[in-house]
């Protein structure tokens, strides 16, 4: 069980020790995507949603995951976040409308930010689909993915 740094001796769950680590600054962005019809992409460009401005409270959503990730993630350590912030931008292909959701998380310290990163967006996305889940629930969710990340032993990393 060497390899699994979440496994103790024994081979059950444990949290990382990261005392021994480094503090560096940390970056990591992630994205995922929505895919809405035309009505959904008209009401929410407009912000014409009965529930409100849904790109707001969508990238709200997405910032509470981001500070909160290690509530959700059960072996995610507590981190101090400096920055975390939220781009949409649309995108019409072929009869559908594509949210592309872009989030980006910064902090300094002992571990890296990838998962809050990760939860970040998909919380926004998930948000979206709440938010407009009453016009049409065959609203699709995905790919969501690391685009890079910065610091850290492990080094950079960015997707190809």
């Amino acid at each position: 069980m060497a390899d699994f740094t979440h496994f103790n001796e024994q081979g059950r769950a444990k949290m990382v020790d990261i005392t021994e680590k480094t503090t560096t600054v940390r970056t990591a962005v992630a994205a995922t995507k929505v895919i809405v019809n035309d009505t959904i992409y008209e009401k929410v460009s407009n912000n014409d949603m009965a529930k409100g401005d849904v790109l707001a409270v969508a990238q709200v959503a997405g910032v509470m995951a981001a500070k909160n990730t290690s509530q959700w993630i059960p072996m995610c350590h507590p981190l101090q976040l400096s920055g975390v912030d939220i781009a949409f931008d649309w995108e019409k292909i072929d009869e559908s409308y594509h949210l592309h959701i872009e989030v980006t998380v910064k902090t300094k310290g002992l571990t890296g930010v990838e998962m809050e990163a990760l939860t970040a967006a998909s919380a926004t996305a998930l948000t979206v689909y709440d938010m407009c889940k009453a016009i049409d629930k065959g609203i699709v969710i995905g790919q969501t993915y690391l685009l890079s990340k910065t610091g850290g032993k492990s080094g950079d990393f960015k997707r190809k």
